[in-house]
């Protein structure tokens, strides 16, 4: 028997070669459902790794604070409710916060150099030390210090993006860029993080200034600010450290028991419940998606290979006559399914990357290959080639010889 199995595979796939038109049918019914597949192994992938991105960036020891209730979204709703008295009071009397950032931003800006323009760029206006409290590296130069807040210096942090679209190779630092048509000196410059924010953005299109310098001379309200950025010390205790600064700002913001928050606090766990509920929705929408492609691919590969049986029954009652085992016809067409799926599978795992760089590129998904996807891929091809194709191979290996030589199979 074992000496037949080289016989058995190879007449499989002459047979594979010799039904072209079943071949294609069976390959791109196959290779949907393998691309659909592929794309939800690739996009989960990529989703985790984002994730992690993420959280890594936010940072598993902070809490961002912005002004408004985020869940209420009610109409008139104020979102200017942070104050630099909060800033304050949490900095002093918050168990465990050792760092507080109030922050603004002016979004849509140009930045000019020379004849050279950074396009849409978000200015950000912070207190002293903002790259440390985002666990953001500097590349070169220094960080807003507490001095540059408090004379309003006209000083600024480029993140990478406009820094390469204005110098390019060149160091920026000790440079001298137009915002809003204010010269600003350059003291430092960001290391790229390469990934887009919450608002499809990009991250490293950003400009750094002292707060102080940004509401002068955009004439913003002075007194509060749109976000806080909190640290604390013990990163296990963080839902108590969130639990006692919504209690601390409920107070300083005299808010009576009934009431909601006026503000919203995110942390890095809320962004991973998100996230996962994203990424549940995503896998579920996706399966779905994956598992009708395959049932498809697979009922195509029985109905042509059922097909199949009776336009060959001829063939199959010759070599039944000629002494060949059910084994070996029934091998002889497995091995035709799995040849076809096999094929479907490589081409859908193609297919599936492919579609997948597409929605990468319109920020619709993020993936990441991997060789899980490849064997996946391979094994689910694989699993149809086996299950769809043993009926119509059981159907050929059970045809009476005599009655398939007469053409009555």
């Amino acid at each position: 028997m074992f000496r037949l199995i080289p016989r058995i595979i190879s007449m499989g796939f002459e047979a594979v070669w010799a039904f072209k038109l079943r071949t294609l049918f069976v390959v791109l019914g196959v290779a949907f459902g393998i691309a659909s597949l592929t794309l939800i192994i690739t996009a989960v992938d990529g989703a985790n790794r984002k994730a992690m991105e993420i959280v890594e960036f936010f940072g598993p020891d902070a809490a961002l604070v912005f002004g408004g209730n985020f869940k209420k979204r009610a109409v008139g709703m104020r979102t200017l409710t942070l104050s630099r008295e909060d800033a304050r009071r949490i900095k002093d009397s918050l168990p465990g916060a050792y760092q507080v950032i109030p922050m603004r931003m002016k979004s849509g800006q140009t930045v000019k150099v020379g004849n050279k323009n950074a396009q849409d760029v978000a200015i950000i206006g912070a207190t002293a030390d903002y790259a440390s409290a985002w666990n953001w590296p500097l590349a070169e130069g220094r960080d807003i210090s507490a001095e540059d807040d408090q004379i309003g210096a006209k000083v600024a942090l480029l993140g990478d993006k406009p820094a390469e679209e204005l110098f390019g190779e060149e160091s920026p630092v000790g440079k001298v860029v137009y915002i809003s048509g204010i010269p600003f000196q350059v003291v430092g410059r960001l290391t790229l993080r390469g990934f887009t924010g919450g608002g499809g953005g990009d991250i490293d299109n950003r400009i750094i200034i002292p707060l102080s310098t940004l509401v002068q001379r955009y004439n913003m309200d002075r007194k509060y600010f749109r976000a806080l950025r909190v640290k604390f010390l013990e990163v296990d205790y963080m839902d108590a450290h969130t639990e006692n600064l919504r209690s601390l700002l409920r107070h300083m913001h005299n808010l009576p028991p009934e009431a909601d928050d006026d503000f919203s606090i995110l942390t890095a766990d809320e962004v991973l419940k998100f996230l996962a509920m994203f990424k549940g929705g995503l896998t579920i929408f996706l399966g779905v998606t994956a598992g009708i492609s395959m049932l498809v691919g697979g009922f195509v590969l029985a109905n042509l290979f059922s097909i199949s049986v009776s336009e060959r029954a001829e063939e199959i009652g010759l070599k039944k006559a000629m002494g060949a085992r059910k084994s070996a016809i029934m091998g002889q067409f497995l091995v035709e399914a799995c040849a076809l799926t096999a094929l479907g599978g490589v081409l859908g795992l193609f297919l599936g990357l492919g579609l997948g760089q597409f929605l990468s590129r319109l920020d619709i998904l993020t993936i990441q290959f991997s060789w899980k996807a490849f064997f996946m891929s391979l094994a689910g091809s694989q699993a149809i080639g086996l299950i769809f194709g043993l009926k119509p191979a059981k159907q050929a290996a059970d045809l009476d010889p005599i009655q398939a030589l007469r053409g009555d199979g």
